[in-house]
């Protein structure tokens, strides 16, 4: 058997880099930055008011409370600013520029909100209430860096520094295959032997809620030839194939049967639930292949395709939170394989640590149990126990 973290290795490895693209920013959402960028522009790009209030220069008011004639009135969008002169005042907006000779403003709270003349009931120091020119950000400096992912601030940080579209990692395009002659789309009636599949319903969201691209080809029957002439036409379009069932080591594995000698190695990894696994390229393409019971592809995506998408489209963090807790019972691990268990996670303000119990037993065909789990609880491969109230590493979902 391989190790979780050699065949993690190998997975990531086998996807590499996702192509850049230039994207414009509203379709940027969520991807990662693949280059710096550069300010266009200084943020604020001119010395502006921070207030609603009267521009003044703070000598004039130094006695107040005090009356000066307003001269100008400044809103903001005004290009064509004239000079304070000594002695008077200029009715000034939020984002206005501030006018040359300037070097306070005084908020309108703290005068008498004239129009003409203006009565100021209180001093004011240099600089209160300015925005001054590149305080944020610096003309021709580093906006963003690369590897940033793109949320609503960096977005919004992106268009104010005058950038219309970013480089950014791609997503990648996800093939995801079901097998299984038993499977049935619902809502199809079952006969006796069937069951509704799941897996590609599964894997799909999963790796949509990654940012990624998934189309789905559902149910594939146990035969070789039907399974390749279902796949073979689609993978000039997608960046990764992954398959779901046929993979073990009994008959009928139509995703082993088919692939095997063609690019694609199928081993055996220390872990449970999960064991049977598979990558490679078929026809250059990146291949995955995953076992056919749910709870084993939801952890397999986990532990392998999570962390691997995320790192080909730039991500740094690809990992789930880890956390330390303490079991609310005792349970047991297959020795030499590391156990993945569906838990919930309770964190309780001011504990040093938290507190994890399972949900449902270890089964690979246990789904119920992880719409009721807010963690995976793993235990290492040299433990094959561990007592109620030990500590034990836990990943947050």
């Amino acid at each position: 058997m391989i190790s979780v973290d050699a065949h993690r290795e190998t997975v990531t490895g086998l996807l590499g880099n996702a192509p850049v693209l230039r994207l414009p920013l509203a379709s940027a959402a969520g991807l990662v930055l693949a280059e710096d960028v550069l300010a266009g522009v200084s943020l604020p790009p001119f010395d502006n008011s921070a207030m609603d209030g009267y521009a003044v220069r703070a000598e004039d008011v130094v006695e107040a409370p005090v009356t000066l004639p307003v001269a100008d009135d400044i809103p903001a969008g005004r290009v064509d600013i004239g000079k304070l002169e000594p002695g008077t005042a200029h009715r000034i907006m939020t984002g206005a520029p501030l006018p040359p000779g300037a070097d306070a403003v005084v908020m309108v709270e703290h005068t008498d909100a004239g129009v003409t003349d203006v009565r100021i009931f209180r001093t004011a120091v240099p600089g209160a209430h300015i925005r001054r020119l590149g305080e944020d950000v610096v003309e021709g400096t580093v906006a963003l860096s690369a590897g940033t992912v793109l949320g609503p601030a960096q977005l919004g940080l992106a268009a104010a520094v005058g950038l219309a579209e970013v480089p950014v990692r791609r997503p990648l395009k996800v093939l995801v295959v079901s097998t299984g002659t038993e499977l049935v789309d619902a809502p199809n009636p079952l006969r006796h032997g069937q069951i509704y599949e799941s897996n590609s319903i599964m894997l799909a969201s999963a790796i949509r809620s990654l940012g990624c691209e998934a189309e789905v080809v559902r149910s594939v029957v146990d035969d070789v030839d039907e399974f390749r002439a279902a796949i073979e036409p689609r993978l000039a379009d997608v960046d990764l194939l992954v398959t779901s069932g046929g993979v073990s080591a009994g008959a009928y594995e139509v995703v082993k049967d088919a692939l095997t000698g063609q690019g694609v190695e199928f081993r055996k990894v220390a872990m449970q639930p999960g064991g049977p696994q598979g990558c490679g390229r078929w026809n250059g393409v990146p291949v995955v292949t995953l076992p056919g019971n749910p709870v084993s592809v939801l952890v397999s995506f986990e532990a392998f395709l999570r962390p691997a998408l995320l790192a080909a489209m730039g991500h740094a963090r690809v990992d789930r939170q880890k956390v330390r807790a303490r079991l609310t019972e005792s349970m047991t691990s297959p020795a030499g394989r590391r156990q993945f268990r569906r838990g919930f996670y309770t964190h309780s303000e001011g504990e040093v640590t938290g507190v994890v119990g399972p949900r449902g037993g270890p089964g690979s065909h246990l789904l119920a149990s992880f719409t009721q789990a807010n963690c995976l609880i793993v235990l290492p491969e040299d433990v094959d126990s561990v007592a109620k109230g030990d500590e034990v590493d836990v990943l947050l979902l």
